[in-house]
């Protein structure tokens, strides 16, 4: 697909504890648990606004050490030893290996006369990009990720073709790392040219209309040695032009007053203009400046610099620009704003905030496709480019959608449709006549009508209702037995939606249950939502959590001893957080690559762009906040924690491993019971992105398999939940 700025980071009544038995919930802490790897302690003492925190592991953050590196071989080998002896396992790889074996495809875009998408064959360890010129024709493959390495661990990380449809930008990244490169290959000819671009990270592509360069965003080098952990400032767009070495780029624009701001730069479809989003971290807030390419050494122009709002660039009509904007509209609107006459009272609202939350926007077939969330699904709605309201698109179910790309000439898109149960379907659409056509439909051995998925809404700690989604074989008995694995992100505006995944089926098919929580900190509900999750108030989504947990146990959707947690980065975060908040409340945890050291997340390489969501120990009130549910700081000698798989990778450079060490650490010296406390360290991975089809089934056949051990539960998928 066209790429798009890469993320910074990276998913009725509860009862009271008395009505749930209160800590009675606590399981038993019997017997003694497994025998450790040694770790070293030393004694390390920081002091913050006044109150000193020990930090004995300190020594782990550094990952090129020898002291870490036979920390994490040792422990290496204790994880793999444990896992490999779990009786299912294998039979849980293979069944998982089957169900990935299925044709995948992304959503087609089409430039320069072309269409362009990717295709795994199934087990492909990255997907191929295929172009051809009419829907009819034989697709010709045009660039095989996995002909970049031996092992699949070089991924495609983003692509944009230019205008005319000659050149293909393409970034890679290696091993995981956040580090791209970005080369330039011939369509017609399928061979690279001379262009090679490095120290890439976060960055869009976006060409000129004639095709004669591109526009990037790239930090200075680092040191080769700590690439993986030093901060990353600094940020520079700058325009590459095609056949000249790095060394002669442009610099466009860059803030040296403002370390912390970064760029991405996009050229509007008539390529009049450059416009320049200048974001802060993950602060959902961005400023916007333009640059008119016509003018001979124009200038770049500020538009929109008073940080207040979330601004996103649709297309313009001239020096007309449409945006969609949460200013004065939490859940997003439409406007228009005439660069010769900027003020705000001169804008022009095309589509008020609606009920639902406005995701995205597109112009094609001159009509506005509006991707909105309701109760955290999608709903997507067509409007004239007056915002008189056209059509609504007929969607398959309760799912997601996305894709919706195009021009304003163009009478087709294509989109892309999910849900738990269906695998992700790619359709054709004819604005002229609102009709869909499936496109690509994939094949997958399991059976749909033998599942089923229900929404329901609980309520928090402070009263807000929340909505989760459960998954779970047709006919499950609610009398508390079922092995269930609760999931959850709450945060940084990132929208919980529901989609397929062959690893939940096969946690479905062994018995189990899925569930999904749209917690504060996301999205789902606009930025009001996202704000009450954020800062001060991120306690809400660890109460959420908490929340959804006692909901399933007072409904006998599970009980304390068969339900698992499990999330990634943030969500890693949300586990820890909980686990050390309530452990008897679960039986498994899972913190997978998650921000676990709250105290000094913001001193790697992009960690201090979370602060616009988790705030600063550097700030005394913030401090406070952070330390109260800091997981690394709230593990408390002899508790009983649940049995515990930390997962992490040693090239992940956007939450460094330092985190799962230290919380790892600190949890085996901690654990007054014999449930186990273990780390699993993928090598030559990173933070999850682009990950090798082989890493995947290895890391989730891990997984479900502890947790079948774990909650004590039959290992063997049944095929087609039969």
């Amino acid at each position: 697909m066209p790429t798009r700025r890469a993320s910074l980071l990276i998913l009725p009544l509860i009862g009271s504890l008395a009505a749930l038995g209160g800590h009675a919930l606590a399981q038993s802490c019997p017997g003694k648990g497994l025998s450790y790897p040694p770790t070293k302690s030393v004694v390390q003492q920081d002091t913050y606004h006044g109150v000193s925190v020990a930090d004995p592991y300190r020594w782990l953050e550094d990952a090129n050490s020898p002291d870490t590196q036979a920390w994490v071989e040792a422990q290496n080998r204790l994880t793999q030893g444990y896992l490999q002896a779990i009786p299912g396992r294998e039979a849980i790889k293979q069944r998982l290996t089957k169900l990935w074996n299925y044709e995948r495809f992304s959503v087609p875009f089409k430039e320069g006369g072309r269409y362009f998408y990717s295709r795994n064959d199934g087990l492909q360890n990255q997907s191929v990009l295929y172009t051809m010129k009419t829907l009819a024709d034989t697709p010709r493959l045009l660039l095989d990720p996995n002909t970049l390495s031996s092992d699949g661990t070089v991924a495609l990380a983003g692509t944009a073709v230019s205008p005319n449809g000659k050149f293909l930008a393409y970034s890679t990244a290696a091993s995981g790392s956040d580090w791209n490169e970005i080369k330039v290959r011939d369509v017609d000819s399928g061979k690279d040219t001379s262009d090679h671009i490095k120290w890439v990270k976060f960055s869009s592509t976006s060409w000129l209309r004639d095709g004669s360069g591109f526009f990037y965003s790239r930090y200075d080098e680092p040191k080769e040695a700590t690439k993986l952990a030093d901060v990353n400032y600094f940020q520079k767009l700058y325009f590459h032009k095609l056949g000249t070495p790095q060394s002669s780029d442009t610099l466009v624009y860059e803030r040296p007053d403002h370390k912390d701001w970064g760029f991405s730069g996009e050229v509007s479809h008539d390529g009049r203009y450059l416009v320049i989003s200048a974001s802060q971290g993950t602060e959902r807030k961005n400023r916007l400046f333009y640059k008119d390419l016509s003018a001979k050494d124009g200038k770049v122009v500020g538009l929109l610099e008073d940080f207040d709002a979330a601004y996103n660039f649709i297309d313009n009509d001239g020096p007309v620009f449409w945006f969609s904007t949460d200013r004065n509209a939490p859940k997003s609107r439409i406007i228009t704003i005439d660069t010769r006459k900027p003020a705000p009272a001169n804008w022009k609202e095309i589509v008020p905030e609606a009920a639902q939350t406005l995701m995205s926007a597109n112009i094609v077939n001159n009509q506005l496709v509006i991707d909105y969330l309701s109760d955290a699904h999608s709903q997507v709605k067509i409007f004239d480019l007056k915002g008189k309201p056209v059509r609504e698109v007929d969607l398959p179910g309760i799912g997601s959608a996305s894709g919706f790309y195009g021009k304003r000439a163009d009478q087709e898109t294509f989109y892309s449709y999910t849900s738990f149960t269906t695998p992700t379907t790619i359709y054709r659409y004819d604005l002229s006549t609102g009709k869909s056509s499936v496109y690509r439909q994939p094949k997958v051995d399991f059976d749909p009508a033998a599942y089923e998925t229900r929404q329901e809404f609980f309520t928090s700690r402070d009263g807000t209702k929340v909505p989760m989604f459960i998954v779970a074989k047709k006919g499950v008995k609610l009398d508390g037995s079922n092995p269930t694995y609760l999931y959850g992100y709450g945060g940084f505006n990132v929208s919980l939606t529901p989609a397929f995944s062959v690893a939940n089926l096969a946690w479905v098919e062994m018995g189990g249950v899925y569930v999904m929580a749209n917690l504060r900190g996301g999205g789902e509900y606009g930025e009001a939502w996202h704000r009450a999750g954020t800062k001060l108030q991120k306690q809400n989504v660890f109460d959420d959590f908490i929340g959804a947990a006692e909901w399933l146990v007072a409904h006998k959707v599970t009980s304390p001893a068969k339900l698992a947690i499990g999330g990634g980065s943030n969500g890693g975060l949300l586990v820890g957080a909980a686990m050390t908040q309530r452990p008897e409340l679960f039986a498994a945890a899972i913190p997978q690559v998650g921000v676990l050291d709250m105290l000094r997340f913001h001193k790697f390489t992009i960690g201090w762009a979370w602060t616009s969501d988790y705030g600063s120990s550097d700030n005394a009130d913030e401090f406070k906040a952070l330390l109260k549910y800091s997981p690394l700081h709230n593990l408390k000698t002899g508790t009983c924690y649940p049995a515990t798989m930390i997962t992490t990778a040693d090239h992940d450079d956007r939450v460094v491993p330092a985190h799962s060490f230290k919380f790892a650490a600190t949890a085996q010296a901690d654990q007054g019971g014999a449930a186990p406390i273990l780390i699993r360290i993928d090598s030559k991975a990173g933070h999850g992105a682009g990950k090798p089809t082989a890493k995947q089934i290895e890391e989730v056949a891990d997984r479900w398999g502890f947790l079948s051990k774990e909650l004590q539960m039959n290992a063997a998928p049944t095929a087609g939940g039969m």
